[in-house]
């Protein structure tokens, strides 16, 4: 039994320090993240990204010309809309709060349920969504596409070896290739990479406090999380159990309740916060995630100094990457919005 006793003391003395020298070393976060509007590509390369930002802005996407994937994910405002819900073309509320394009690229698949597996994937959904963007069709879209004169040049040069370029998987491979490259390092990335004044004492207090309280279970990685599927009320359930996430996709009971983890990456500027918006404050939704997810009642102090690290996650905007340009015979540029 003595020996028994020593082992366990011993296993949660490594296991105390493990926790500690984690908190310290910051690995589990790592590599950190890098910009990608500013690196250099292949004339095609850099032709699908041109096409990706007209269509991103493109509003003629739409059934009534009316919105554009900008629309719920406003570039200008970190990729979201600031709403609860979004509103589509017949003016009805979505039923999912609008994650962010930010960052999305690298996640483990696209939407809260994870249903398209690649950004690509993802562009081409809302877009024939009744209740989104609302075209009846992609073969509509792409005759609609081909009526637009300045469209035909730019999908040659994106798609060179296409017989017939203006086609449906073409539209969301190129607004894929340009959400690719929405990538928002922020001074963390910087501390990450060296830079030891990076950081303020607060929100290294936060970072810590991150890694002890186990909120790096789900949110890891470079993105702080959008690597797995977790259920959201593990611990404590969450009160609002019409939505079943996975669920409704796959029908597996094991999926209740299951959704994609969002990364925390600019999650000061995404709110409202969760798949039901029902948090609007970045403090009741760290308040509300110790409680369900870690079974914790975590102090003002502890909300305070959480909340200073998932600030200092905020990194600024590729501004010049994200802004319409007009349309050239070159096909540089986007219009709309």
């Amino acid at each position: 039994m003595k020996h028994l006793l020593c082992i366990a003391a011993a296993l949660f003395v490594f296991g105390s320090f493990s926790t500690l020298n984690a908190a310290e070393s910051f690995d589990i976060f790592r590599p950190s993240l890098k910009r990608l509007d500013d690196q250099p590509r292949s004339a095609e390369d850099q032709a699908k990204v041109d096409l990706g930002r007209h269509l991103f802005y493109e509003k003629r996407l739409s059934l009534n010309s009316s919105m554009s994937c900008n629309t719920c994910h406003d570039l200008q405002r970190y990729g979201v809309d600031g709403e609860g819900f979004s509103k589509g073309v017949p003016g009805e509320l979505l039923g999912r709060n609008s994650p962010t394009v930010y960052n999305a690229y690298a996640h483990i698949a696209q939407f809260w349920d994870g249903r398209a597996t690649t950004v690509e994937e993802q562009a081409k959904g809302p877009i024939l969504a009744g209740k989104e963007m609302g075209m009846p069709s992609s073969a509509e879209v792409v005759k609609r596409l081909k009526a637009f004169p300045e469209y035909t040049p730019l999908f040659k040069a994106a798609f060179p070896g296409s017989a017939d370029a203006i086609n449906y998987e073409h539209v969301g491979s190129a607004i894929g290739a340009f959400e690719r490259n929405l990538a928002t390092p922020s001074r963390w990335d910087a501390f990450l990479d060296g830079k030891k004044d990076a950081m303020t004492s607060a929100e290294l207090a936060g970072a810590r406090l991150f890694v002890t309280k186990s909120c790096t279970t789900c949110h890891a990685g470079t993105l702080v999380g959008g690597q797995a599927y977790m259920k959201l009320g593990l611990v404590n359930p969450w009160p609002n159990q019409k939505d079943q996430g996975r669920f409704d996709l796959t029908k597996n009971e094991a999926d209740k309740m299951s959704f994609k983890v969002p990364s925390l990456r600019n999650i000061e500027k995404t709110g409202p916060y969760f798949h039901d918006s029902s948090s609007v404050k970045l403090e009741d939704a760290i308040q509300r995630m110790g409680k369900h997810q870690l079974g914790l009642d975590l102090s003002a102090k502890e909300v305070a100094d959480l909340a200073a690290f998932l600030k200092s996650l905020t990194g600024p905007l590729p501004t010049d990457y994200i802004k319409p340009r007009p349309f050239t015979t070159t096909g540089s540029g986007a219009k709309f919005e």
